[in-house]
């Protein structure tokens, strides 16, 4: 398509849906009209019109409709004549007000701002360590949490499949001040990759046991030892040699009892084949770092208490 056939077509239909909505309100107008005037030979007003049920004790008489009824159709398109003249809906016309949804979100963010900007501002001066003692910033990052990560991390931040705790210790990337305050503003990607095609079934299988043994299970011995040989080749860069994890690459601690997609052998087999792949979006843009301060605070108090 050139660039002449794009206008052509954007100018097509932005002229359909001048003419479809215009062309409306004028066809309410005109029904109105034309239903309201008198037509020769028609009943007059006030007379019935012939028809009649129950033996004659209801009847249908020809009144015309309520005059406070026929001001609200007139009214509503008044109304609608107004409003296309002020906002958008005339095709690409913005209206008198130049109104966009864009504006008027900037708007919003920008009244919230003045309003509640402040009040993140006094706290952002304190360090999280020592904001997470006082009760007054955990409330606000309190409610932070529930309006923005309680969807995904739950309301008492206890996590899901695929979701982090973070009332606990275990921590994928830290838990420290600086890296929990770094997650919520750049958000994490976490990619465990597919071995199910490197290792085979059989080399899966022999994982699964070494992995589950490294968290004290009883697994069977065989399996573990050979899975050991594949672990060291293809796991230990990223889980370190002895499972214990990595928080820099976000690699999990294998050792534990805390699993973030399920640690039953059926689980743990479909990661290693298949793999996994966690996204923790960004919050920059949305919160701000004063916010951010702020929900760090209340999450590093969670693992704190």
């Amino acid at each position: 398509m050139t660039v002449n056939d794009f206008s052509f077509t954007s100018n097509f239909w932005n002229i359909w849906i001048i003419v479809l909505t215009v062309g409306n309100i004028l066809a309410c107008w005109w029904l109105i009209r034309w239903t309201a005037k008198p037509r020769p030979g028609e009943t007059a007003a006030g007379d019935t019109t012939g028809h009649s049920w129950d033996e004659g004790t209801l009847a249908e008489y020809n009144n015309p409709m309520p005059r406070w009824w026929l001001w609200l159709f007139y009214i509503t398109m008044i109304f609608s004549a107004v409003y296309l003249v002020l906002y958008p809906g005339l095709g690409t016309w913005r209206g008198t007000l130049n109104y966009t949804d864009q504006n008027a979100y900037e708007k919003e963010m920008q009244a919230a701002q003045d309003t509640y900007g402040p009040l993140f501002a006094k706290y952002a001066g304190t360090p999280v360590a020592a904001l997470a003692a006082d009760p007054d910033a955990l409330k606000v990052g309190q409610r932070l949490f529930v309006n923005y990560c309680a969807s995904c991390h739950g309301s008492d931040a206890g996590g899901g499949p695929g979701f982090p705790r973070l009332s606990d210790n275990d921590w994928l990337y830290g838990g420290e001040p600086d890296a929990i305050k770094l997650s919520i503003l750049d958000g994490r990607n976490g990619v465990m990759p597919a071995w199910g095609a490197v290792l085979n079934d059989k080399g899966v299988d022999e994982v699964t046991a070494y992995v589950i043994s490294l968290s004290g299970r009883d697994a069977d011995a065989e399996k573990a030892a050979a899975g050991q040989t594949h672990f060291a080749t293809y796991c230990a860069a990223c889980h370190g040699a002895d499972g214990t994890g990595n928080t820099a690459l976000g690699a999990p601690n294998l050792t534990d009892s805390i699993w973030l997609y399920g640690g039953s052998p059926g689980v743990i087999r479909q990661t290693i084949n298949d793999g996994r792949n966690g996204r923790m979006p960004a919050h920059r843009d949305f919160l701000g770092e004063d916010k951010a301060h702020l929900l760090a605070t209340y999450i590093y108090s969670l693992s704190n208490r």
